[in-house]
Order: C-alpha cells, then sequence, then structure tokens
C-alpha cells in the first residue's frame, strides 16, 4: 500500500531525526515505510541501537515522524521477519540482533523465514485449493490444439477479439453491464486495468483522482504511479460520501468498490449511486467501479453494476484474482466509447496477458464451467463465512463484526484501546495471519479493527484460528 507521506522525507522529533537517518525521496520514488525500514536496520547494524534495546510503540513512532501509523507497522513486521527485532503480544518490540553476537558469515546467510503460516485469515485470497485444475487444464489443452496460426502472433493490446467478445456477453448477463466487446479491453489484473485508466485521464487533462478511505493499497499506487495526485474520501455504512467528494473540488476522477467496498464490506446505496453518478456529469468527470469480488453475494442476489447507469461516465474494472486466481493474471477494463483509444494506447509498453491464456479463459467461461465454479464457490464461503461469524461470536463477544453479506472477507471491531498491531504480530509469532485495518488507512490510525479473510482457509481451520486470535487478544 502507498503510504501518505511516499514522496517527501518525514518531520521527526530532534531526538529520532538524530537517531534514524530517513533519506528523503531517492529517484526510485521508494515507499516511506521502506524507507524507515532501511533506516531502523541501519541503526541496528551499526551499534546506534543495541540488542535488547525497546523501539518505540508504533503509534508514538508515527506520531514523531507525522505520519501514518501503518508505516511504522509495516517496518516493524519487516525487521521482525527479517531477525532484527522480536514482538511480543503485552511487551515492547525489541531489537534481537547485535554485531557482537552474530557469526561473521550471517551476511551471506539467507534472511531468517518468518514463522511458518498455520492459518491463514488475511484477506485478498481465493480458495486456492479449489481451483477447477481440470476443467482449467482441459481448457487449456483444447485451444493450444485448435489455435489458429495468427492467434500465435503478436497480440492485440486490446485483448483477443474471442475473449472480448466472451467477457461483454458474461458482463451483460452476470453483472448488469453495458458491455460490447469493442469496449472491452483485456489486461492483467485490476491493478494494471486501473493505471492504464489513469494515463489516459492524465492525457485528458485529469491531474487528481479521489480513492475511499481506508481502502486497497495497491490501487492508490497505480494512481500515483499514473502521476496523479490522490485524494482520500471517507467511506460509511453506505459507501463512499459523495458529499464530501464534492466539496473535495479538485478530483473529477473516483474509484469505488460500489458493490462491496474494501475494506470495510460497505455496499454503495441506491442514492449514492446516482449521486455519484450526477457528480461526475456535473464535473466532466468519471468513476472507476472496481467490482473485484462482487460475484460471491450471499444473503441476496448480486447487484448489477452502477457503470449501466452510465456507460459514457463509468469505467469497469474486474479480473479472476478473487473467482479463480491471482497467478492467472487476467482482468478487463470496461472503457466508455470516447477514451477506449487512449486506453488501449495508455500501456503500451506492457505487454497483454499471454494469447493462449485468454483464450482458455473465453473457452473456460462459453463452456460453463466459470459458472459452475462460482456456484459452488459462493456455497462454500456462505458456510464457511456463517462458520467464521459464530466462533467469532463465541470466542470473541466483545468483538464487532461487519461486512459480512458478500465478498472473501469480514471486518471485526474491537474495543477501544486494543493494539492492534501487537496483535497481529502476536498471532503471526504462533502462526496465524491476521490482517489491521490500520494497514488500509492512509489517515491516521481510527478505531481497532482487524479485516480477516475467510477464502484461502479449510471450514476445519477456523475454530483453531480463532482460538488462536483470541489467545493473541489476551496476550
Amino acid at each position: 500500500m502507498a503510504d501518505s507521506q511516499t514522496n517527501s522525507a518525514p518531520r521527526a522529533s530532534s531526538a529520532w531525526a538524530t537517531l534514524l537517518d530517513v533519506e528523503p525521496r531517492d529517484l526510485a520514488r521508494r515507499p516511506l515505510h521502506d524507507r524507515l525500514t532501511r533506516a531502523l536496520r541501519a541503526a541496528i547494524r551499526d551499534g546506534r541501537l543495541p540488542a535488547g534495546a525497546a523501539v518505540p510503540p508504533s503509534r508514538a513512532l508515527a506520531e514523531e515522524f507525522d505520519c501514518s501509523r501503518w508505516v511504522v507497522t509495516e517496518a516493524y513486521a519487516q525487521l521482525v521477519a527479517e531477525g532484527y527485532l522480536a514482538a511480543r503480544v503485552g511487551s515492547a518490540t525489541r531489537v534481537s540482533w547485535s554485531p557482537e553476537t552474530t557469526p561473521a558469515r550471517r551476511r551471506a546467510m539467507p534472511r531468517p523465514a518468518q514463522p511458518p503460516v498455520r492459518y491463514d485469515l488475511a484477506p485478498g485470497l481465493p480458495d486456492l485449493r479449489a481451483f477447477p485444475r481440470r476443467r482449467w487444464t482441459e481448457a487449456v489443452h483444447s485451444v493450444t490444439g485448435s489455435a489458429a496460426q495468427y492467434d500465435l502472433g503478436p497480440p492485440d493490446p486490446a485483448g483477443h477479439p474471442a475473449l472480448r467478445r466472451t467477457l461483454a456477453e458474461y458482463l451483460r448477463r452476470s453483472r448488469g453491464a453495458d458491455a460490447q466487446p469493442g469496449s472491452v479491453v483485456v489486461c492483467a489484473g485490476i491493478t494494471d486495468g486501473l493505471f492504464r485508466i489513469c494515463r489516459a485521464l492524465r492525457a485528458e487533462g485529469v491531474a487528481e483522482v479521489a480513492v475511499e478511505e481506508p481502502g486497497w493499497g495497491r490501487l492508490r499506487d497505480a494512481v500515483a504511479s499514473a502521476g496523479l495526485r490522490i485524494s482520500p474520501v471517507p467511506v460509511d455504512r453506505d459507501g463512499v460520501r459523495v458529499a464530501e467528494l464534492a466539496r473535495a473540488g479538485g478530483a473529477r476522477a473516483v474509484v469505488v468498490g460500489a458493490a462491496h467496498q474494501f475494506p470495510t464490506g460497505a455496499m454503495l446505496s441506491p442514492d449514492r449511486r446516482a449521486e455519484l453518478v450526477r457528480w461526475a456529469r456535473t464535473v466532466d468527470g468519471y468513476v472507476v467501479e472496481d467490482d473485484y469480488d462482487a460475484e460471491f453475494r450471499y444473503d441476496r442476489r448480486p447487484i448489477a453494476v452502477m457503470q449501466g447507469l452510465d456507460p459514457r461516465r463509468v469505467f469497469l474494472v474486474g479480473s479472476v484474482s478473487k473467482t479463480l486466481s491471482p497467478a492467472l493474471g487476467l482482468g478487463w477494463t470496461v472503457a466508455p466509447p470516447a477514451l477506449l483509444p487512449v486506453i488501449r494506447a495508455a500501456n503500451a509498453v506492457a505487454a497483454p496477458p499471454p494469447v493462449l491464456d485468454q483464450l482458455a479463459l473465453a473457452t473456460f467461461i462459453d463452456r460453463g464451467w466459470y459458472d459452475t465454479h462460482l456456484r459452488a464457490a459462493r456455497r462454500r464461503f456462505r458456510t464457511r463465512r456463517d462458520l467464521l461469524v459464530r466462533e467469532l461470536a463465541a470466542r470473541v463477544p466483545d468483538g464487532q463484526v461487519a461486512g459480512t453479506a458478500a465478498g472473501l472477507h469480514i471486518l471485526l471491531h474491537l474495543p477501544a484501546g486494543t493494539d492492534t498491531a501487537a496483535v497481529v504480530a502476536g498471532a503471526a509469532a504462533a502462526g496465524l495471519r491476521l490482517a489491521d485495518l490500520d494497514a488500509y488507512r492512509a489517515e491516521r490510525s481510527g478505531s481497532p479493527a482487524l479485516v480477516l479473510g475467510y477464502g484461502n482457509i479449510t471450514d476445519a481451520e477456523i475454530p483453531p484460528a480463532v482460538g488462536l486470535l483470541r489467545a493473541a487478544l489476551d496476550g
């Protein structure tokens, strides 16, 4: 995730500014959390932070450097993984490495491995055990044998026509999109699609893009990488606050998760959908709709995409990363007709996904295998979600669960004062992977919460995983 201080040196108190030499922006535009990691590592290696010394609590160091707390927790987590720091729940994070006690050949040794992950409750992955290997193999085998000679030549930058036709039909049928084969551009995933869109928006004179706060860090990175300014806009239970977007002024584009916002799980209400489209028309701007996991809705039928409300103003981006596997690297963008030429040329240096993989996905969808896979996945994830919610109610009764209606994660709000960074570190030491909501916030940390994913875990693993979560909360 991109931090809010990426492009400048942090402001720090004199004590820590002297101790930690946090370099200013360099030619590589290294993010602040990486610069802080390098400064802490250097201070430990040259003895300025001796073994056993306690580093400040993440909140305190974030205040001293005037940055978001996730910047510090990200740096601490990296150094714990490398063996420079040791973190325990209920105790200060301390330096665990010293030059005097380290063998001379330590530099040549590989970095210490992170504790093995026994249970994975972090968001971002589908059920990789359930990937339809046999059907996908059949699709790849079929297109490899039947591909025409011209299919094996240079790929179309917009994607193979067969996949664009298939995706247009699928998106019309299943997501209510206003999509035609000519409006679909195949890309390597949602991040790649957003980068292409942002480059096109920049060419159209857009200089600032609003993003949801909290939100997925890679989307912020894509906006920043295209040379556009980022304007965070808060999210509540009805989705992005369009009124605050309108008051912000400078942005002429916004990226939203309309069907299932990450990480809050909010669904953009009907009134705000209409209000957002009106805003785009008023400012002569655009809405980028991130449809990353909207196929998984459990308590009622999936909500149609808002792109159908105004296909001239709304982009739609999606992928199979959450439905099949991120390893496939296959996604799509449905773009307004006026910007299609710019979208196709916006990322001319990057190659589109391999043609045979594109044809395999088209075959997988055309033969009905994708729909069958999604139906089975919805049943499996609904059962797993219900089990996770029951276990949390029994083992973490002081927590409040939100965002359960769709997707592959839920939000667990914790009592005020809970040190979520310590909880995440303590759970990791026991083999449980968790995610702190602060990791998705660009601004100062708010109420403590965890983002719990249930995609890449089995039903049988959920009770012991929640048991480890309870232990980490108890310290």
